[in-house]
């Protein structure tokens, strides 16, 4: 899949078109994506600032959905886990900026390459318009080569 294809898609998919996040750049590497989500009246909360749903909601599925498109067909690539620790309450436009480095695709490599699991860790964090930490999050992805 191309990335903008890849971008687009997520534009248009129900549950984050509804929420208000907006994927805004997809590295054609798969390496990087920034999303966004402008703060709606739909996904705020009792006292006006973002739903904690809707904040792990823009960074759910990236690292395990990039990842799969770099490693590609040999992997099995899942969520495993994921924790959010909620830093400061969110107002505005809130971004989360994803990055895969080079390193870390090379551990991912070395370590499934008998065909075992590896758990790696990815950490995002979520910043304000003023570019200071309203979360962050740290997903376990599992991780296996493909038997033959």
């Amino acid at each position: 899949m191309t990335h903008n294809l890849f971008k687009l898609m997520f534009n248009f998919y129900p549950p984050y078109w509804a929420t208000g996040i907006i994927v805004r750049k997809v590295s054609p590497d798969y390496r990087e994506v920034i999303v966004h989500m402008k703060m709606r009246w739909y996904n705020r909360n009792y006292v006006n600032t973002h739903f904690g749903g809707s904040l792990y909601s823009m960074t759910d599925p990236f690292f395990m959905l990039m990842l799969m498109q770099i490693l590609g067909k040999e992997y099995i690539v899942w969520d495993k886990a994921a924790h959010i620790d909620f830093i400061k309450p969110g107002r505005g436009t809130v971004t989360a900026k994803f990055v895969i480095n080079e390193k870390q695709i090379e551990q991912i490599i070395s370590n499934t390459a008998a065909g075992q699991k590896y758990l790696p860790e990815f950490a995002v964090d979520i910043k304000d318009q003023a570019g200071e930490k309203v979360a962050s999050v740290i997903k376990t992805v599992y991780i296996r080569k493909k038997g033959d």
